[in-house]
């Protein structure tokens, strides 16, 4: 049976991020497994020390895997790591350098795995928009390849930091078969053992579908 999957806004391991202890109970994880591949060029240290800190604070350990480059996730080492997890987060600035990197490969493939038998999946800022396809290219606000594991959703991290002309655009480009979820920081949608996908979190989620402003029925659900 699937795991949680949650999609976050973006800031996240701060003050109101709350969600995080409930996963981690949901699935009796003493470990999370972070990988911070997103911030590859962007001083990935500063983001595994942030979640260091948070985690210690929520009673468990970190284990970071330094998997930054296409290389990395072809290494058996980092392969059963998170094959063996029983939480993972997917972190980091950059979405595209996070689909470069894990995009059809067998890292990938033990990632939703782990998620299909149980683990929790987590996806923040960059991690979110990737996971979707297609995905958010934050540069511009148009669209392009994720890595598919929730198809017909595209989300917008750190919606709340977003011009209102900024979203209206990305919104008017998105295909209409398409939702498209605007996520502010510190919030997140989760998928679980409910009904389907709820929100949690500080801040406001918003979704479009191609006849208008919809709710949260309208995300559809991943491939499982």
């Amino acid at each position: 049976m699937n795991g949680p999957l949650a999609l976050v806004g973006g800031d996240e391991f701060t003050a109101g991020c709350d969600f995080d202890a409930r996963l981690i109970a949901d699935v009796g994880a003493a470990e999370v497994l972070l990988l911070p591949t997103g911030s590859a060029y962007e001083n990935p240290g500063r983001l595994v020390a942030a979640a260091e800190t948070w985690f210690a604070g929520l009673g468990v350990k970190l284990r970071t895997l330094g998997v930054y480059t296409r290389s990395d996730a072809f290494v058996a080492e980092n392969i059963a790591a998170v094959a063996d997890a029983r939480m993972i987060y997917l972190a980091g600035a950059s979405p595209m350098h996070m689909r470069s990197v894990l995009k059809d490969t067998p890292l990938f493939e033990a990632l939703q795995e782990a998620w299909r038998s149980g683990a929790a999946l987590l996806g923040a800022g960059a991690g979110a928009d990737v996971l979707c396809d297609p995905m958010v290219d934050q540069r511009g606000g148009a669209y392009t390849v994720g890595l598919g594991l929730v198809p017909g959703v595209s989300v917008i991290p750190v919606s709340n930091t977003w011009s209102k002309e900024k979203v209206h655009r990305t919104v008017a480009l998105a295909p209409t078969d398409v939702v498209v979820v605007e996520l502010p920081e510190r919030t997140a949608i989760v998928l679980d053992d409910s009904d389907g996908w709820h929100s949690i979190g500080v801040g406001e989620v918003i979704v479009h579908t191609g006849h208008g402003v919809g709710t949260l029925a309208d995300i559809p659900k991943p491939v499982s």
